[in-house]
């Protein structure tokens, strides 16, 4: 339940007498609408207010039931009207039978002024309704506001106004030291009539889901949401005796500061609902590329006989021609003082642990990434599929947009391009074991698997990364998902408007490289973890 809802809760309880106790002591609602009665006869008498051509008269008879008689016409029954019971002691009534409800009188925009008396539309009003306080942007003159006092209509303290137009249902009650007007069918006044009802009750009842729905039942039958006049007056609203008008208000205020409470917080859980998984599968992954996911076990084989092989592998491929020796080859090892130091080319070693942002356990190594796997492009050639080309179905052409949250490809929304586009392409073509690494848009930085394609292209947007042992796929993936290969991303970008980044760039991305038999365990870990914190229920 939202904060929300718990306040809607709390006022339904109320309009339907069930907040707090009745009194029999207390004199009935059925007292206080027969003076509300007497005093508008009296005002229509001195022709301060209109009479009302068919006026409503809601009671209760002998039998229980409620009849409602409309001028002059008979009594009917209403029960069938009613959305629900009310106590003994209270009473239906229009909204008619309350207040006079009126609009202002016409003003017209070659009135409106810099500076003088605040003139409230709609929307100061919303906004007054939210927090008792508007800046306001328009203004009549001190002359003009004297006429419309002395003409009737300037809304008095206790008051009530409610937007009528565009946001329908806001109230406002009026505060008897600051002077206003307000505009014409923007903005509806229930001038309290002998004050004989509690203002900050009828707000309430206003507020509730009852009268919320019953006001916006009609007002959204037409283009613009609009409240009238007529509608208005045929409000039905329950009226509690007025003591205990008084006691449903001071509940309120006793309830609504632990309402506002428990909205604070339910908008921080929900907050956290929707950010602590992520959270948590990043603060894993952290975990697991610093060695602190799982415990190290000294049988294995240290990374850097793994690191060995991978250079044979790579020394290999270049004599066979498969590869390009790179200009300047990186080699970081681990010197006996227990330091890292890097060697570049033919240079001098030279140390570089103020760069490394963390320790790593003994038996794992930092390396480059381009000492583990080398980097392909898409081809960006004349043979660059147009979409005029796509197929209903042949080969995966993956593009930007197919990268998912979870590292995995959408294939409801795959591309396919013919065999012969395929061939004709020379480069970009995926194999088992590559993962793809977004170099650009809005995807900047992500990765996802091959699967479960076993042959496809990619578009120039995404880079191929290709490892030259396949058992460093798993690990890598998810090292390319923590936080500290994003800083790494952002630490090469190009600083455009567009993010970019180039494979000579990725391929400086530090890589803590743990044993492969640790590389397993991690992976295992994090999937295992990952399932539980997918399966865990909604805060």
């Amino acid at each position: 339940m939202t904060g929300q809802q718990l306040k809607n809760s709390i006022l339904q309880l109320a309009v339907q007498g069930k907040l707090v106790p009745q009194d029999p002591a207390d004199e009935p609602a059925s007292a206080l609408l027969e003076r509300i009665r007497a005093e508008k006869e009296q005002l229509v008498k001195e022709g301060k207010i209109k009479k009302e051509k068919n006026p409503s008269y809601i009671y209760r008879g002998k039998d229980g039931h409620f009849y409602e008689r409309v001028g002059k016409k008979e009594p009917i029954c209403i029960d069938e009207e009613l959305p629900f019971e009310i106590p003994e002691g209270w009473e239906w009534a229009r909204l008619e039978n309350l207040f006079n409800v009126r609009s202002a009188m016409r003003i017209h925009q070659t009135d409106w002024r810099n500076s003088g008396i605040p003139f409230f539309r709609g929307r100061e009003l919303v906004q007054l309704s939210k927090t008792g306080n508007v800046e306001p942007e328009i203004f009549i003159s001190q002359e003009l506001y004297q006429i419309l006092t002395a003409k009737g209509g300037v809304p008095k303290k206790d008051d009530i106004l409610i937007s009528a137009v565009g946001t329908v249902g806001r109230t406002y009650i009026v505060k008897g030291s600051k002077k206003f007007y307000y505009k014409d069918a923007y903005i509806l006044c229930l001038e309290n009539i002998g004050y004989q009802l509690n203002p900050r009750y009828i707000k309430s009842t206003f507020d509730s889901p009852f009268l919320q729905q019953e006001i916006h039942r009609d007002a959204m039958a037409t283009t613009v949401s609009q409240l009238t006049i007529k509608k208005a007056k045929t409000l039905l609203v329950p009226v509690p005796p007025f003591a205990e008008q008084q006691r449903i208000v001071a509940k309120i205020d006793k309830l609504m500061p632990f309402v506002d409470r428990y909205d604070a917080l339910e908008k921080q859980l929900q907050a956290l609902n929707t950010t602590f998984p992520d959270q948590l599968k990043k603060s894993i992954l952290q975990e697991a590329i610093q060695g602190k996911l799982v415990p190290q076990d000294p049988a294995d084989e240290p990374a850097s006989i793994l690191l060995e092989r991978i250079r044979a592998e790579k020394d290999q491929l270049i004599k066979d021609g498969k590869i390009k020796r790179e200009k300047n080859p990186s080699h970081i090892f681990r010197s006996e003082d227990g330091h890292f130091y890097e060697r570049v080319g033919n240079n001098e070693p030279v140390c570089i642990d103020e760069e490394l942002p963390f320790e790593i356990p003994e038996s794992w190594e930092w390396a480059r990434f381009d000492a583990i796997a080398t980097f392909l492009n898409g081809d960006r050639g004349k043979n660059y599929p147009h979409k005029d080309e796509y197929t209903t179905d042949g080969i995966a052409w993956i593009n930007t947009g197919h990268i998912q949250k979870n590292g995995s490809l959408d294939i409801s929304s795959m591309n396919y391009i013919s065999p012969e586009k395929f061939n004709s392409l020379r480069s970009g073509k995926i194999q088992r074991g590559d993962l793809l690494y977004c170099l650009r848009g809005a995807t900047f930085g992500k990765t996802a698997k091959i699967e479960p394609f076993k042959e496809g292209a990619i578009a120039s947007s995404l880079m191929i990364i290709r490892f030259f042992d396949l058992s460093l796929g798993d690990y890598i993936f998810y090292y390319l998902r923590s936080d500290f290969a994003y800083q790494q991303l952002h630490l090469y970008n190009n600083g455009s408007a567009q993010p970019n980044l180039a494979a000579k760039d990725v391929k400086k991305y530090l890589i803590p490289l743990p044993p492969l038999a640790e590389q397993q365990r991690i992976v295992d870990k994090i999937e295992q973890l990952d399932t539980y914190i997918n399966q865990l229920p909604h805060i």
